[in-house]
């Protein structure tokens, strides 16, 4: 696949799932054996291990808005840079709602091969986003 048809592929990640909810498009875009590393300890595999990481997230932020800032693609590899922002309704890994909004960065890389998403390194300013709700971040791996 060129370079600009990976690009798509990670733009409909962005708008479909995460924006939009959708997420039967996980099972189009990413293998089987697609794993998400997303620090702090924590790894998402699968199609449904990525659904559970977007879910995770909807369901604290219901009105969760990626907007891409940047975007490059080079061989089988995007990288992305995209604003996160939402408000804290529901719990987000045992923190009770807040209300408040956030406003963050997020960087990803992600590798393809067939066609299909296989892999993905994400960082976030997780800190800021924590200041921004009022509330501790946890401690140690996945927040535990």
């Amino acid at each position: 696949m060129s370079t600009e048809q990976n690009k798509a592929m990670v733009r409909r990640i962005f708008e479909e799932v995460f924006n939009k909810g959708n997420l039967s498009v996980v099972d189009e875009i990413m293998t089987n054996d697609y794993v998400y590393h997303m620090g702090q300890g924590m790894e998402f595999k699968g199609p449904d291990g990525f659904k559970q990481l977007a879910t995770i997230f909807r369901n604290a932020f219901p009105d969760l808005h990626f907007t891409v800032e940047d975007m490059v693609a080079e061989g089988d590899k995007v990288a992305t840079r995209a604003t996160l922002q939402g408000t804290h309704k529901g719990d987000l890994m045992g923190i009770a709602p807040t209300g408040k909004q956030f406003t963050t960065t997020g960087f990803n890389i992600i590798r393809f091969a067939g066609g299909k998403e296989v892999e993905a390194f994400g960082a976030a300013d997780m800190l800021a986003m924590y200041q921004q709700l009022g509330v501790a971040p946890p401690i140690g791996p996945g927040g535990k």
